[in-house]
């Protein structure tokens, strides 16, 4: 065991060394006085340290800080090419969308007001109140809206082109009979010579030249409004409502197939072509009419004939010729 060291000190009135004999007061001021200064300096240093040089936390939060300074910018950038999106999405909605099947264009506010309203959309919820957090939230709501609100036009719009295409499936646009070669069409829309009285009579439709029980095909979807004999001239005959004013005439049939009240579609076999009523020869009758007036079969006839197909098919039905009835 280690002896305890003994310090001595010369006494120049004994003129010898002494030992050192140090009080307790004096020792406990000096351990205050070492324990005092080794806190100041601890503090000095500590305070110096935390001013200059960052924690692990510290350095965590500056990192985190940095990121998501970085991250706003970015997320910034991004929704303001996807309100511009938007903006050019609602641009041909209304424009385009919407003016092909003749509807009112949505006004800006509505997009946003309609929905509050009807809480269509849950909002962004709060994520805090600082001035970053509630400037992401409030776009976020807008955005979520004028989106939400949008598919619902697109809904509408879904519904508009369905339709449509039953609309455009109402609208004749065949011949009636098979005229592949174009050399069926016997007389045409106008004034025309009457087989019978031999006179210039109207002639409101175009007469198919066909053998007797070849397929006459309805032109269009719809709902057969007459079917059977007719004394008017008609003979065997079947009338088609269409809809949408729509309305065809099949006439001089040698057996009718329709039935009245039944629901055909474009090119469904509805009868035969014949020669009954009043008429000359074997030939189908077939009118259009729009709102109650005859118009010309010709333009009806675009889905099954060609650019050339159908200037052709046009001056055969202009020459001027004897009708078939």
């Amino acid at each position: 065991m280690p002896m305890k060291k003994v310090k001595y000190y010369y006494n120049t009135h004994t003129l010898r060394y002494e030992k050192l004999d140090t009080p307790l007061r004096v020792r406990l001021l000096q351990l205050i006085g070492f324990l005092a200064a080794s806190i100041v300096t601890g503090a000095i240093i500590f305070a110096i340290t935390f001013r200059y040089i960052d924690s692990p936390k510290e350095k965590y939060l500056r990192q985190q800080n940095e990121d998501m300074a970085n991250n706003y910018s970015v997320f910034m950038e991004r929704l303001k090419q996807l309100e511009l999106q938007m903006a050019e999405i609602e641009n041909r909605d209304n424009n385009v969308y919407r003016s092909i099947f003749g509807a009112l264009p949505i006004h800006d506010s509505a997009r946003i007001k309609a929905m509050e309203l009807k809480n269509e959309v849950k909002l962004v919820q709060s994520m805090g109140e600082t001035e970053l957090v509630t400037s992401i939230t409030g776009q976020l709501n807008n955005l979520s809206l004028v989106v939400a609100y949008q598919e619902k036009s697109f809904d509408d719009i879904s519904n508009m082109v369905k339709n449509k295409e039953k609309m455009l499936a109402s609208i004749p646009a065949i011949q009636p009979v098979s005229n592949k070669n174009l050399d069926r069409i016997a007389s045409g829309f106008g004034y025309r010579i009457d087989p019978v009285l031999k006179i210039l009579r109207p002639h409101m439709g175009l007469d198919f030249t066909a053998p007797i029980g070849t397929p006459i095909y309805a032109t269009a979807d719809g709902k057969v409004k007459n079917a059977g004999f007719s004394t008017g001239g008609f003979g065997n005959h079947v009338v088609i409502s269409h809809g949408n004013g729509y309305e065809t005439t099949y006439g001089h049939m040698v057996r009718v197939k329709a039935s009245v009240g039944e629901m055909v579609k474009r090119g469904e076999v509805i009868g035969y072509v014949g020669t009954s009523g009043k008429s000359t020869g074997p030939h189908c009758h077939y009118e259009v009419h729009k709102n109650g007036i005859a118009v010309d079969p010709i333009y009806y006839f675009y889905v099954d004939l060609t650019a050339a197909q159908f200037d052709r098919i046009v001056k055969l039905a202009a020459a001027s010729n004897q009708s078939f009835d």
